[in-house]
């Protein structure tokens, strides 16, 4: 069988905290000693409820961030983010940005991904201005934090598009590169 005939009869369950430290474990495993892995595991304090599917992308970060508005106004660090939204590709990133217009209100958004935006642009653009939600794919990101183009410092939230599929029916976090 191939994997989307069996992804596309299971149902989508929604993503719980023990699926990114199933994940972490695993990808860590064989590297760290016991200790270390141990202080890789987040209490379940660290995460946010997860959308149920039954709010908008702009409603759902209304219920989770409660005091945008002052975490907007207090940001004013250059090369840093208040919210850092990932997902599996340069499209669904687009999809997300357009969706969160009623949240964001007059906050400054940064599109975080590969697709027809050269590194170095969006290093000149971290440098210069003040962003406030970053959207963007995992590889880019780890580019710019690598650079140290990006601080994630001030990160208050970091959101994970774990549940959407893309047309081959994967998750972000079925792609090994991820």
């Amino acid at each position: 069988k191939k994997i989307s005939d069996v992804l596309q009869k299971s149902a989508p369950k929604p993503g719980v905290p023990a699926d990114l430290q199933n994940l972490l474990t695993q990808h860590f495993g064989e590297n760290r000693s016991v200790i270390e892995i141990e202080e890789l595991k987040l209490s379940d304090s660290c995460f946010l409820p997860a959308n149920d599917l039954t709010h908008s992308f702009s409603s759902y970060l209304k219920e989770i961030c409660p005091k945008w508005a002052k975490l907007r106004r207090s940001h004013k660090e250059k090369r840093s983010l208040v919210m850092l939204v990932l997902c599996s590709s340069a499209l669904r990133s687009l999809e997300l940005i357009k969706s969160m217009t009623a949240f964001k209100g007059d906050c400054r958004v940064i599109k975080l991904f590969a697709k027809h935006i050269k590194i170095k642009e969006q290093i000149n653009m971290l440098e210069k201005g003040m962003f406030h939600i970053g959207v963007g794919t995992p590889g880019r990101v780890k580019a710019l934090v690598e650079q140290d183009a990006l601080c994630l410092n001030s990160t208050k939230y970091m959101i994970l598009d774990w549940n959407w599929r893309d047309q081959k029916l994967r998750r972000m976090m079925d792609i090994p590169e991820v």
